[in-house]
């Protein structure tokens, strides 16, 4: 308990009207982070804000980066797709063979006959079940579970593409609450956002992910671009905080 106690002393404040401020430490460190670059869907272009649209373009974006592949041939693959008007729904109406021509072009050449596939049968399957309308699956569901269940069931998907998809949707689907990513969670730990620095000991996805919440409301700074800021840390370091060339100094954190 007296470490724990410790732990969060690192994090928060004191204590006002009842309820912890955060500690401007805390604050700083959270601003540095972003600054390594906030959501994946704002660095391809897509304004999730503004509307059914731009969610769409980025479903397609999330299909491709829940492949085991690179985020730059990822980003890079989208592109090219987004520019000749493939989207996920529209791709049954494109031969196979130009799917796997623009494909290579973006660098997803390993996988290009299996995703060029499973991009068809997914356009197929939002056609059946969905009326070709991405932004249906969420109003089709009644909760979080079986939102991410719709997703989960989707041809080329799993709970690595449906986090993905959803971390980024967080505020704006009433529905889209995945849990925090290990990724997340360890390069939070790593700059002692939640928890003690270097110490990579989750309290519990839920009370990090509620702690994410509060960090980002008192530093002015989107929730969304927070958390995607920590798993671009957690994938510099490789899924580990040996992987920091500063260790237990993180060039990120504030000076002592």
């Amino acid at each position: 308990m007296e470490g724990m106690a410790l732990s969060l002393a690192r994090t928060e404040g004191k204590t006002i009207g009842g309820r912890r401020s955060v500690a401007p430490s805390a604050m700083a460190t959270a601003r540095r982070v972003v600054r390594l670059g906030g959501m994946f869907s704002t660095e391809l272009g897509i304004d999730l804000n503004a509307g059914d649209g731009e969610v769409a373009r980025w479903f397609l974006a999330a299909t491709l980066f829940g492949t085991r592949i690179s985020a730059a041939v990822a980003e890079r693959t989208f592109a090219v797709l987004d520019r000749a008007g493939v989207s996920a729904a529209g791709a049954r109406h494109v031969a196979w063979e130009d799917l796997v021509e623009l494909l290579d072009r973006g660098g997803y050449t390993r996988y290009d006959y299996r995703t060029a596939t499973r991009l068809q049968q997914l356009s197929e399957v939002l056609d059946a079940r969905y009326g070709g309308d991405v932004c249906a699956i969420e109003r089709a569901a009644s909760s979080a579970a079986q939102l991410e269940a719709e997703l989960d069931a989707l041809p080329g998907w799993g709970p690595v593409t449906v986090g993905v998809f959803l971390r980024e949707l967080r505020g704006l689907w009433v529905h889209a609450d995945p849990p925090l990513g290990e990724l997340a969670i360890v390069a939070g730990h790593h700059l002692g956002l939640f928890g003690a620095v270097g110490e990579p000991r989750p309290l519990g996805a839920v009370r990090e992910l509620a702690r994410l919440g509060a960090l980002s409301e008192a530093s002015s700074l989107d929730r969304r671009d927070l958390e995607c800021a920590l798993v671009r840390l957690g994938l510099a370091h490789r899924r580990s905080v040996a992987g920091c060339p500063g260790g237990r100094r993180c060039r990120l954190l504030p000076a002592a």
